[in-house]
């Protein structure tokens, strides 16, 4: 039985990137400035991102011209 792709609700930093389209070094500098996504940090150090702070995080960004 196939599953059916669906949206992830937590991303990797990696995932993150390639949607936003940023560097790594990029997310990073963000993190350390507190302008990044909410962000989960794990046992073992890797962070993840949840799907709706990310767009949470998004909506904050829009510019109101």
């Amino acid at each position: 039985m196939a599953s059916t792709p669906r949206t992830r609700v937590m991303l990797t930093v990696p995932e993150l990137c390639v949607e936003l389209g940023i560097t790594r070094s990029t997310f990073y500098d963000w993190r350390q400035k507190q302008r990044a996504p909410r962000c989960i940090k794990l046992p073992n150090g890797g962070i993840r991102v949840r799907r709706v702070d990310l767009e949470i995080w998004l909506n904050g960004c829009e510019d109101a011209a």
